[in-house]
């Protein structure tokens, strides 16, 4: 049977703020919004870009359809890439194992149990093969979540394309490379802070010089979000660890211009539909006004492009249906607020990796939203709005707020154990809130019925594993040990000194070395994080 409507009383109470905790009036009017035009929105492709960072948005060109998959063999994933690519997905996105994200191959003791299980698990430049397997590097825009081993999936990828002689400077794409957003929201971190960075500003350089078409990091308000962050927490520690980045790079000796116009982002789209469209545009407008602020940068270099994902946290296991009516708005939300990208979350996947079914519908839901909806035909359709613009105001106020609070605190990298507080009280707020019914979750604390979640068929994952490492074994007996051993030397001696690390990993991925030997060369060099909030 199903529950009665929550206590109104507190539901009014939780009306009356958004996430962010921003007080919401009853009604807006004109004496709510105080705009300049000309300086707080402009036209699309203008600064500061609140009104979106093309001039013609999504009547030129709609954004990218990037559903993110990784299914244990690399085999398995290139069948599903093939499926969506079929189905009309016009970008591809990497998910990775465990073991992959923590630099460990599927043969370590560490990797029982896991190898496969949250993404494909890749140990050689042979899985890159089979990842890949007739798919055109050269034509297809490539996405991997990774972070701690960014260094190493950008080599495996580069090597892969030089072995088909595919020219660097043609492949489009982005590595995560976000690594302060592990040690505040994630844990898939391997060394420490300072090291870390490094590689990260190795990995800019790389890029810059050899494959200029790829966006040398993805900073993550995804992952903060996931881990608890109200919306404007959101976008202020994005920005605080993105700042922190640019002011690592600067110190390398790049110049701003050869990376700051690459950098991208990724956040969530979560349910509170206009909150979320008024964070994209608050976002755009703060990056722009920010990095013009600091560093006299060029439009080029202000211009936010971001891949949303609709919220993994916001699905529920109960009435996984209703998920899809959460995604359909979620998705809605981050069109309206002007990704460049989007991926549309599965149903079940609160239950499991999503069945072909059910991606197959997330995708679905991003082309009906695209051709049917009629919300691509102009471009910041909610522009104007009392509301929305009071909102996009507020946010971009308490956003600055909390950057304040992180250079206060000597950036990003020395603040870590404030942002993991701010994140960890928000989250525990939400559970109370939660808990109280004063915020609905249908199917959870309102509306629920008494039914089972439905059946998930499971893949045989102990199977899987002893596949992979086969064909791991079989690659480990086939190549040069010499040759593996002397790249790996020559990793190890660029990481006691100040060379770029990319053009030797690169040649180790060519030997065949694996990715843990590879991560394993560094941690030697490097140490591990000790989990100790700075």
């Amino acid at each position: 049977m199903a529950t009665r409507e929550p206590d109104t009383h507190g539901r009014e109470e939780a009306a009356a703020r958004t996430t962010s905790g921003i007080a919401v009036k009853p009604v807006y009017t004109p004496a709510d919004v105080h705009l300049d035009y000309a300086r707080d929105l402009g036209g699309p492709g203008e600064f500061p870009f609140t009104r979106g960072v093309y001039p013609t948005m999504y009547r030129g060109r709609l954004w990218t359809m990037r559903q993110y998959a990784g299914f244990g063999t690399a085999e398995e994933t290139n069948r599903r890439y093939k499926y969506l690519l079929e189905h009309g997905q016009t970008g591809l996105s990497v998910a990775f194992d465990l073991p992959t994200q923590m630099g460990y191959d599927s043969d370590a003791a560490i990797a029982t149990g896991e190898v496969g299980r949250v993404g494909v698990a890749i140990d050689t430049l042979e899985d890159m093969r089979a990842l890949f397997d007739g798919i055109p590097l050269e034509k297809v825009s490539v996405s991997m979540t990774i972070n701690a081993t960014a260094a190493i999936l950008l080599a495996l990828y580069v090597a892969l394309a030089d072995e088909r002689g595919v020219p660097r400077n043609r492949l489009a794409g982005t590595v995560q490379n976000d690594i302060l957003k592990e040690y505040i929201a994630r844990g898939t971190y391997i060394y420490p802070v300072e090291p870390s960075l490094r590689l990260v500003t190795d990995l800019f350089a790389f890029a810059a010089a050899e494959v200029p078409r790829w966006n040398p990091i993805s900073i993550s308000g995804y992952h903060i979000r996931e881990a608890g962050a109200t919306a404007a927490q959101e976008i202020a520690f994005t920005f605080a660890d993105a700042l922190e980045y640019v002011e690592r790079a600067l110190a390398r000796g790049l110049p701003l211009e050869t990376f700051a116009p690459r950098l991208s982002f990724f956040f969530a789209a979560h349910s509170d539909l206009l909150e979320e469209v008024a964070k994209f545009r608050a976002a755009r407008r703060l990056w722009a006004r920010l990095m013009r602020e600091r560093y006299d940068a060029s439009d080029d270099a202000t211009r936010l492009r971001f891949h949303t994902q609709t919220g993994g946290v916001t699905l529920t296991a109960q009435q996984p249906l209703n998920n899809v009516v959460r995604v359909t708005m979620q998705a809605l939300a981050a069109v309206l607020g002007g990704t460049q990208s989007l991926h549309t979350n599965g149903y079940d996947e609160a239950l499991a990796l999503p069945s072909e079914e059910a991606a197959k519908l997330a995708l679905r839901t991003q082309q009906v939203i695209a051709y049917e909806s009629g919300v691509t035909r102009t471009v910041d359709p909610l522009a104007g709005s009392y509301y929305v613009e009071a909102l996009t105001d507020a946010l971009e106020a308490k956003a600055r707020a909390y950057l304040a609070r992180v250079a206060e605190l000597g950036g990003a990298a020395r603040a870590i154990g404030y942002v993991q507080e701010e994140i960890h009280r928000a989250a525990y707020e939400h559970q109370l809130a939660v808990e109280a019914g004063e915020r609905v979750i249908v199917g959870v604390n309102a509306f629920t019925e008494e039914a089972p979640p439905p059946p998930v068929p499971q893949p045989d994952y102990r199977a899987l594993e002893a596949e992979q490492r086969r064909r791991l074994a079989a690659v480990k007996e086939r190549r040069d040990p010499a040759a593996v051993a002397a790249a790996l030397a020559a990793v190890r001696e660029a990481a006691r000194g100040d060379a770029n690390l990319l053009p030797p990993i690169v040649a180790a991925v060519k030997a065949m070395a694996t990715l843990g030997e590879i991560s394993d060369a560094l941690r030697a060099e490097w140490g591990v994080y000790s989990g100790v909030a700075g």
